[in-house]
């Protein structure tokens, strides 16, 4: 290996001193994300409330920094390998924090959307940069999937933590507070960072393409705004154009990687079966997983009549069943196979998504929460040993746009698991039928109708709050149906596409 770390030792078992603490510094950076992540969906109904969104415009809040991060994360991790992962790391913390104040503060949709979009641009430098560390600290294949592990547990944790501290803030502030909660973290990150990462970086990574850059971005965002839009309102020129050229710009970019001598993203990447079958895998499942994660808190609050607090921690069991398994995923993988993991894994969250096709306005909690339970458990072995194999299938000095890869397809499978699913749902609700005199709000979103009924007499309300909230649990369940089959699919294909794949147990000579 050759960059600002010491080199391994002849037998590869190099053991950085300090490097468990160094990676308490990491896990604080995604903790910052999936916080943030999850408590937008807490806030929603709020934020639909005070800023009084369209449909659409509900959605992009959900989903542009998801589709803003998607575009920017192969950029950034190819960034952190030439200037220095801990160095974008430190820089992206510090601006995801000043940009959560942005947020907090957003007065209209339009600038909660831009806001949104902004710290797509510093989450993009987070994720890559942490599994790339953890690359680099960790060279020891056991000591390493533990790491991956906890990495992905103090994800999973974030996402319990974040509804939970949201749903209070929520209940004692207004919603803008909620994002506020980054700052402590981000301050935490950055001055004990700067003490405890070791800084690691490409010594010899060839010139920064900014045409390719370009390429990556408009590719990424020019297909995924077509799925959005022809998914919420049917075909129409101008998101065919924009998926046109996307597509387009896609293709010139894999053309201009594979002709580079030093490419942005080395595309030999993908001729590895594993490396292509767990991005995929990733992909696919949190794709299917999306519309369930986006609506659920509105579900739990807007249609089962649960305080934030009480809808936070509602949601606790996936989180605990996610920590869980990224524990002892490694040592699981190990004992049976990789594939068996990870298609166990996600048939089983394909199942309990299918098990919430059933729900209603009035579904008791144990069939909610064990299904939740199940999705957690099978997601966190799932990622967790995907995470493993990315990282583990290229050499050190990769190790940022590998890991940029991997994020990339999360973010991506997110994005157009909102734009689909989160259409779905949209669409199936837009169409219940109020009483006489149902202002056109109401069909815009669950929230704009529970605004709505706060005007209207009593009976009338008690109709159109009935019909709308029967309408989005349709939506919702449909949603699941389609999202089990997808995890159901995304199965097969790990099975087949990770078959006589392993981790590793002895280090690898660098």
């Amino acid at each position: 290996m050759s960059s600002t770390l010491r080199p391994a030792d002849a037998d590869g078992t190099l053991r950085r001193p300090g490097r468990w603490l160094a990676l308490s510094v990491l896990v604080l950076a995604v903790l910052l994300v999936a916080v943030d992540a999850t408590v937008l969906g807490l806030a929603t109904p709020y934020i639909s409330e005070d800023l009084a969104p369209s449909g659409t415009q509900l959605l992009w809040i959900g989903d542009v920094y998801s589709f803003v991060i998607a575009g920017l994360l192969v950029t950034m991790g190819s960034l952190g390998d030439r200037i220095g992962r801990k160095r974008i790391l430190l820089l992206g913390a510090a601006a995801f924090g000043a940009l959560s104040v942005l947020n907090a503060y957003a007065h209209t949709p339009e600038v909660m959307i831009l806001a949104r979009a902004l710290l797509g641009v510093a989450g993009a430098t987070l994720m890559p940069a942490t599994l790339a560390l953890i690359r680099n600290l960790f060279h020891d294949p056991r000591e390493r999937s533990l790491a991956v592990g906890i990495w992905g547990a103090t994800a999973s944790a974030g996402t319990a933590v974040g509804p939970i501290l949201g749903g209070f803030l929520l209940e004692h502030f207004w919603w803008g507070s909620v994002f506020l909660i980054n700052l402590p973290v981000m301050a935490v990150l950055v001055v004990v960072g700067v003490k405890l990462l070791p800084e690691s970086k490409n010594p010899n990574p060839g010139p920064f393409d900014p045409a390719s850059v370009v390429l990556s971005l408009v590719g990424i965002i020019g297909v995924v705004y077509a799925i959005k839009e022809v998914a919420a309102h049917g075909f129409a020129w101008a998101p065919a154009a924009a998926g046109t050229v996307g597509a387009a710009a896609l293709y010139v970019f894999v053309r201009r990687q594979l002709a580079m001598p030093v490419p942005l993203l080395d595309m030999r990447l993908f001729r590895s079966r594993g490396f292509s079958g767990a991005v995929l895998a990733d992909l696919l499942t949190v794709l299917g997983l999306s519309g369930l994660v986006f609506f659920l808190s509105q579900y739990l609050q807007l249609v089962q009549g649960r305080r934030p607090f009480e809808a936070g921690l509602a949601e606790l069991p996936a989180a605990v069943g996610a920590v869980v398994a990224g524990l002892i995923a490694g040592r699981v993988a190990r004992r049976f196979s990789v594939r068996a993991v990870v298609a166990g894994g996600l048939a089983a969250v394909g199942l309990a998504l299918a098990a919430l096709t059933v729900i209603g306005q009035h579904t008791g909690y144990p069939l909610l929460g064990t299904a939740l339970l199940v999705v957690g458990l099978g997601a966190g072995f799932s990622f967790t040993v995907t995470a493993d194999v990315i990282l583990s299938s290229v050499p050190h000095d990769q190790a940022g746009t590998a890991s940029a890869v991997s994020e990339t397809a999360y973010e991506l499978g997110a994005a157009l698991g909102i734009a689909l699913l989160g259409s779905i749902v949209t669409g199936v609700y837009r169409d219940f039928t109020g009483p006489a005199g149902t202002p056109d709000a109401a069909h815009e979103s669950l929230g704009g109708a529970v605004e709505s009924a706060a005007h209207l007499p009593a009976d009338t309300a008690a109709s159109l709050l009935d019909a709308a909230r029967q309408s989005f649990v349709d939506g919702l369940a449909l949603a699941s149906g389609i999202g089990a089959a997808v995890l159901l699919a995304a199965a097969v294909a790990a099975w087949f596409l990770l078959r006589g794949q392993r981790l590793e147990d002895t280090p690898a000579h660098e």
